[in-house]
């Protein structure tokens, strides 16, 4: 594989690693409002992701290198948290409110993960220009 491919598999994973952050932040700002811009309750994102060919990489399917790719941001339809606040103005004749289904442990477990896989991709890509540079040194 040579550097380019190399660093195409990277810069998707810093990509796809970005995106389940903003997911995840989203999902965590969202976790106790009882309505949306479109007055519905606010659903958890995930995104779905898949390997991607990477040009001049070698076949998927065959085992070879791959990226990564963000196939579409999937919306959790579970139920969301019934909570006791009969003070809340969205509180049902019970007094009990609807919360998101957004569990905030869960998501800073992403956040972190997230954040770990995002070095490692950085880390590859510098890599990868530390020995583009020690290669160019050579020819000198």
């Amino acid at each position: 594989m040579d550097f380019l491919s190399a660093l195409r598999i990277s810069a998707s994973g810093l990509s796809a690693e970005r995106t389940r952050v903003n997911a995840a932040s989203s999902n965590l700002a969202n976790a106790d409002s009882t309505r949306g811009p479109d007055g519905e309750l606010y659903q958890r994102i995930d995104p779905v992701f898949s390997a991607e060919p990477i040009e001049g990489a070698g076949p998927v399917s065959g085992g070879g290198p791959a990226g990564v790719k963000v196939e579409e941001l999937q919306r959790d339809d579970g139920p969301g948290r019934r909570v006791y606040l009969p003070s809340h103005p969205d509180a049902d004749a019970q007094g009990y409110v609807t919360l998101p289904n957004v569990n905030p442990i869960h998501e800073v477990v992403n956040l972190m993960s997230a954040s770990r896989a995002y070095e490692a991709n950085a880390t590859a890509v510098d890599t990868l220009k530390t020995m583009a540079q020690r290669a160019l040194d050579i020819t000198r």
